[in-house]
């Protein structure tokens, strides 16, 4: 993904994220030392001279001027020492470079050192940002402010407080640590710790950090987030929650203003109001367009306490509607699922959450105790998480194997199964109804075998097994004792027994043979 210039500018700045975790009151000096200059008086109303603790101390007041180099002190009255120290009070200004102006009620300054130390009503002005505390201590060899005692920065739109702080005015970069709040018209941040640079207004996330906007709230631990183009990208622990929906990652790149988003590594997507959840390896999301998908050993789950159905396919795409909550979630090639009581797979995938209804498309499969059914195209009405009712369309086969490993059969051309607690007890067969029918007593002796064909009939299944076959037309029906039953119909035209492909628990999804 590329980046802004200002973004990898200050990605390379790495190095002074060190500075906020190892401490906040290291100042690294320049390689070669300063040269010590005096301190000059351009303009006083009264000078007068006296000793203090042994020192000679001009004591100046009435427009107050002393100058440094490039560096000017304005106040109401000063003391200027041998030392090169500068004790002012009364309506402090200090301009540095004409970019940087520092005010406040009092003012030691250290003219050997270059620092300065600001008291009550400290405000400090650049032409990005505005600092203010009560407390400051800035050195000009580095160009850094830092307090201690509580500051707020403000600039464009954003305003950040925190209560220890310091700002590389050469670089407009501020280093926030302790209770830091970045308050935007679209969102407020609270963190531990933060990097903000003023003239990127990019926020460097380097430590637990949440992001509330109206409708969205950002948890990370590290990344950035581009406050003046509402862009994020988060690295550590990160979740983004969007009303319904609960999004985790390794990684998220997420732009407020186009509502695009990806996420890489460990995703994990949450529709709380439909109890979906989507896994996998990458994600996109497009929400003015109202969709995402996820790909990547994917996985959806969903959930139903204490027995959840877990889905495996290439990719899913889930459709939202306007309220953001899922409306269709479509599964696309080798798709397998598993439930304790009912296990599947298909090509494709689609299921419509809000009328409970998923159509298996491509080679459908659907096992449900010894039963396994097959058809061109399956179609399942769920209530309250369970099966209710499944139709099948156009070479609807339903197998189940016996004790005795014999396959009663029933075939047509369409079917309708209905279920109780998700155990198939009735199945209505439409249109070249066809079955092979092993009868046997309780002891598991065979009496017969049944083979019939008739238009249409209805079977009765109770425990997994045919208990009775009602034929709604005339059928063409023999019951053949073993030794009798001609062989060649032992198995019906497109028999297919894949017993091999069920998956055997949420794990196995993922084979597909």
């Amino acid at each position: 993904m590329m980046f802004p210039e200002r973004i990898r500018i200050y990605l390379s700045q790495i190095f002074y994220i060190f500075l906020v975790i190892t401490g906040w009151m290291v100042f690294i000096l320049p390689a070669g030392a300063q040269k010590v200059t005096k301190v000059n008086i351009e303009n006083a109303n009264i000078l007068r001279l006296d000793k203090k603790s042994g020192k000679s101390v001009r004591r100046l007041a009435g427009n107050v001027i002393l100058r440094q180099d490039s560096t000017y002190f304005y106040c109401d009255t000063a003391e200027l020492d041998e030392s090169n120290n500068v004790h002012a009070v009364g309506k402090i200004h200090i301009t540095y470079s004409d970019s940087v102006h520092l005010y406040g009620d009092y003012l030691n300054y250290f003219g050997n050192t270059r620092t300065a130390i600001l008291d009550s009503n400290v405000v400090l002005v650049d032409p990005r940002a505005t600092l203010y505390t009560d407390h400051l201590e800035y050195d000009r060899n580095m160009g850094t402010a830092y307090y201690f005692t509580g500051g707020r920065i403000v600039d464009n739109e954003n305003v950040l407080t925190s209560k220890i702080g310091k700002y590389y005015t050469n670089r407009y970069d501020f280093l926030f640590k302790d209770s830091v709040v970045a308050v935007n018209p679209d969102y407020t941040m609270y963190a531990d710790s933060l990097i903000y640079n003023t003239e990127s207004e990019i926020v460097f996330i380097v430590g637990p950090t949440n992001i509330y906007g109206e409708k969205d709230h950002i948890y990370s631990e590290k990344g950035w987030y581009d406050t003046k183009d509402d862009r994020s990208e988060l690295s550590k622990n990160s979740v983004i929650t969007h009303e319904a929906q609960i999004m985790k990652a390794d990684w998220i790149y997420y732009d407020r203003g186009t509502e695009y988003g990806k996420a890489l590594g460990n995703v994990w997507i949450k529709d709380t109001v439909q109890n979906v959840i989507l896994e996998g390896g990458i994600s996109e999301f497009f929400r003015n367009e109202k969709h995402s998908y996820i790909t990547d050993s994917a996985r959806a789950i969903l959930i139903d306490d204490p027995d959840s159905l877990f889905m495996h396919a290439d990719s899913f795409m889930m459709v939202m509607d306007s309220a953001d909550q899922a409306r269709f979630i479509f599964a696309y090639h080798k798709m397998k699922f598993y439930r304790s009581d009912m296990q599947g797979m298909c090509d494709s995938l689609v299921y419509k959450v809000n009328d409970s209804l998923i159509a298996m498309l491509g080679n459908p499969v659907i096992w449900s105790g010894e039963n396994q059914i097959t058809s061109d195209s399956v179609w399942m009405h769920i209530s309250d998480n369970q099966v209710d009712s499944m139709v099948m369309y156009n070479m609807a086969f339903i197998i189940s194997k016996d004790s005795a490993n014999t396959f009663n059969q029933i075939k047509g051309k369409q079917m309708r199964a209905y279920f109780f607690e998700n155990e198939l007890y009735k199945i209505k067969v439409f249109g070249n109804a066809e079955t092979v029918y092993y009868i046997r007593e309780d002891n598991n002796e065979l009496i017969g075998i049944n083979s019939s064909v008739s238009s249409d009939m209805v079977i009765i299944v109770n425990e997994d097994q045919i208990r009775e076959i009602i034929y709604l037309t005339m059928p063409d029906a023999i019951l053949y004792p073993e030794n009798e039953f001609p062989a060649e119909k032992e198995f019906l035209k497109d028999f297919k027994w894949i017993e091999d492909q069920r998956p055997k628990n949420k794990e196995s999804i993922f084979t597909w043979n």
